[in-house]
């Protein structure tokens, strides 16, 4: 039987489909949660393992290590995607929402490949982590300085664990920039950020698949980041 992949944060969007697509290449899947949404029932009715989890504080992810090893003492990759997109305007508490932001998108991959370093390595077949990471890694964000800060720190994540867990596991980093609109962006909205990349598309969450399936299926990328954008960092 094929070994697990653990994908964190996959109820919605990206991950969702993310989730589904390896399900349907007869994949297991170990997906964590944070709020109850309704693609719980459809993941689980598709034989996913699902485990609630909130990764803003230690003790929740400790639980939540706990639990993932509980499952299968061997992994075939772990994807991080369990994000939080708060900003500076809706928070009075810097420190709090700098806090925040770097447990959820640095500290608690950090926990999860140390502690589930062995179920990668101590194995025969290919193994991989991939850390779904953010355009603003590199060019910052003046609305959401913290998140931005977290995500290139995720970033750098990506290239000491692809130096420390080579040669027997691949590391690389997603950073997608505008793949989805949200249901309440308006016209206005949409028309400017069409503009922001060179093809001027929104291509939807199939982007994201499809550049999972390519790095899990490589042989020889490790330490490198796929760059979903458009050519927006040519504008």
């Amino acid at each position: 039987m094929p070994l697990p992949v653990l994908l964190t944060g996959a109820t919605q969007r990206l991950g969702l489909a993310m989730a589904e697509s390896l399900l349907s290449q007869n994949t297991p899947i170990v997906v964590t949660y944070r709020t109850p949404k309704q693609s719980i029932h459809r993941l689980e009715q598709k034989g996913a393992i699902l485990i609630r989890a909130d990764f803003s504080t230690q003790a929740a992810i400790d639980r939540a290590i706990d639990e993932i090893i509980a499952v299968s003492p061997y992994y075939r990759a772990l994807i991080h995607n369990a994000s939080d997109w708060a900003q500076e305007a809706d928070n009075d508490n810097y420190d709090s929402l700098m806090e925040q932001m770097m447990r959820v998108h640095v500290f608690a991959p950090y926990r999860i490949n140390m502690a589930l370093e062995t179920a990668l390595t101590h194995r025969e077949g290919p193994a991989d982590i991939i850390h779904m990471t953010d355009y603003v890694q590199q060019t910052g964000s003046a609305k959401h300085v913290a998140y931005a800060a977290s995500k290139a720190a995720l970033h750098n994540l990506t290239l000491s664990f692809a130096k420390r867990l080579a040669p027997s596991v691949k590391v690389n980093s997603i950073a997608p920039a505008l793949l989805m609109f949200n249901s309440g962006d308006d016209e206005a909205y949409r028309e400017k950020a069409l503009k922001k990349s060179l093809l001027e598309i929104v291509p939807g969450a199939d982007e994201a698949v499809k550049a999972m399936n390519y790095l899990l299926e490589s042989d020889y990328i490790t330490g490198q980041t796929v760059h979903l954008n458009g050519g927006r960092h040519l504008k």
